[in-house]
């Protein structure tokens, strides 16, 4: 009994338990901090317990433990920095405190701690396994979420009362998870030989379809689940032409027809996408800028703020002088683009590139200006961007650019290699290209726990499958 426990617990068995816990840590957080009101659940105590026990594990079973201490040395150094810049430029209009500010510190380092745990726990020979935990977790996400529309228990994507996000905390992040999943579980649908399990495979495909292109109500899961379909098209068809392998005609004519059957449900019956969109239409006009009588090229807060600054109406303390600037050079520039008030996420973009110029502050540009030193409308949303401008170079060295550098070797392997490049390599480089795309255009991607540990299983996973294919131009050598 005790040798059959030690050898279902093991190191692989424990993250990949972790990865199918997902759906249920999500919905225990939700629920706990809809219940309590508050920003800390019991699952943020649950999530660390697998990853921190696994490191421990590798940190004194493998070598270059003085190594090891010098990067963790190098983290916290980072962070304190960063912290302590934030807390000395705290103004009025600050968003967060510094423990909040913090709180985004450790998830991003505890993304990396995962992220050296995968690599080092999982070869190519386990590509397979973590395949199918992702495909457990997609399974459970959708049939709770199908649930919870059905018990007419399910929070609303929008506070206008749009879309269905299920027993889950935030619409865009639940989108981002389902849509990298559908595209790592169709890296792999092909290698899938058991009949049962590749039916149930494409049924929870096809609810995930119906449920990203209908009814959460984002762009993310509209357009997410239909670019899942056609990547899968365009891998089946290039591996097709450049490495002569035959494609079962049978699995790429289902595809296909699930996705022309979603932009016939789409068209005839309506997405809730489509009505998000024509409501933010239908507020834009009703913004209007005091100073001019005009429809305002900002959000309605913002327009009131800048009206103060010219007025010199706002409060001291309130805002440094930078950040002053950065709002009339923001209301100008919008105005002078005609950029519509409800494109936030632009007016936050453009408002952070000017704001680093008028800062003109070394330590700043290096160790970031803070991700929630602002007005909570311009917290930047762009998760990307906002790693380079208000997490700092260092900040974007440390968190993001392990990630970048597996995108640039995959994108040298497709050039260098072309002929050795099949449906699952497609899908997953498509899969990573994805991750930087939501993170730039919807935001909070590699910050959301459970959405950072599929980004990771991507990247290990594409990481792997490019290791094979060196491995076997090296054997040709």
């Amino acid at each position: 009994m005790v040798l059959k426990l030690k050898r279902l617990i093991t190191m692989e068995n424990l993250l990949l338990f972790s990865i199918i816990i997902c759906p249920i840590l999500d919905i225990v957080s939700f629920l706990f901090r809809k219940k309590f009101e508050t920003n800390y659940s019991i699952s943020t105590f649950l999530r660390p317990i697998i990853p921190m026990f696994v490191f421990v594990y590798l940190f004194f079973k493998n070598k270059g433990k003085t190594k090891k201490i010098g990067i963790i040395v190098l983290y916290m150094l980072y962070a304190l920095i960063h912290i302590f810049l934030y807390y000395k430029m705290t103004v009025g209009c600050t968003f967060g405190s510094f423990v909040h500010e913090a709180q985004y510190i450790v998830n991003y380092s505890f993304m990396i701690l995962n992220f050296y745990i995968f690599r080092s726990v999982f070869s190519y020979k386990y590509n397979n396994e973590l395949s199918y935990a992702v495909l457990i977790s997609l399974g459970i996400y959708t049939v709770l979420i199908y649930l919870s529309i059905i018990t007419k228990t399910s929070s609303t994507t929008y506070i206008e009362g749009i879309g269905y996000k299920g027993w889950f905390e935030s619409g865009n992040s639940v989108s981002a998870i389902l849509v990298l999943s559908t595209f790592i579980i169709m890296s792999f649908i092909m290698k899938i030989q058991d009949k049962k399990v590749k039916l149930m495979t494409m049924v929870i495909l096809t609810l995930t379809g119906i449920y990203l292109a209908l009814l959460i109500g984002t762009r993310v899961g509209l357009i997410g689940f239909i670019l899942a379909v056609l990547c899968f098209i365009i891998a089946q068809l290039y591996e097709k032409i450049c490495t002569k392998v035959t494609i079962n005609k049978r699995n790429f004519i289902i595809l296909l027809s699930i996705l022309v059957l979603l932009i016939i449900l789409i068209i005839t019956a309506g997405s809730v996408t489509l009505k998000r969109r024509q409501h933010l239409r239908n507020m834009q006009s009703t913004i209007i800028d005091s100073s001019t009588g005009e429809t305002s090229h900002l959000t309605g807060d913002l327009t009131v703020i800048r009206n103060k600054i010219v007025n010199n109406e706002l409060e001291e303390g309130f805002m440094t002088d930078a950040q002053k600037k950065s709002i009339l050079d923001l209301y100008d520039y919008a105005k002078k683009r005609n950029i519509s008030n409800t494109n936030t996420r632009i007016q936050q973009l453009i408002y952070h590139c000017v704001l680093v110029k008028n800062q003109k502050n070394i330590l700043l540009i290096l160790f970031g200006n803070g991700y929630l030193i602002n007005t909570n409308e311009l917290v930047l949303e762009m998760e990307l961007p906002a790693f380079l401008l208000n997490f700092g170079i260092i900040g974007f060295c440390l968190y993001i650019l392990p990630f970048i550098m597996i995108l640039f070797s995959a994108l040298k392997v497709v050039v260098i290699r072309k002929n050795k490049i099949d449906t699952e390599y497609i899908m997953l480089l498509f899969t990573v290209i994805l991750t930087y795309i939501l993170s730039t255009l919807s935001g909070y991607t590699f910050f959301n726990s459970s959405c950072m540990i599929i980004i990771i299983v991507a990247n290990v996973l594409l990481e792997n499958k490019m290791k094979v294919i060196e491995e076997e131009k090296d054997c040709k050598k």
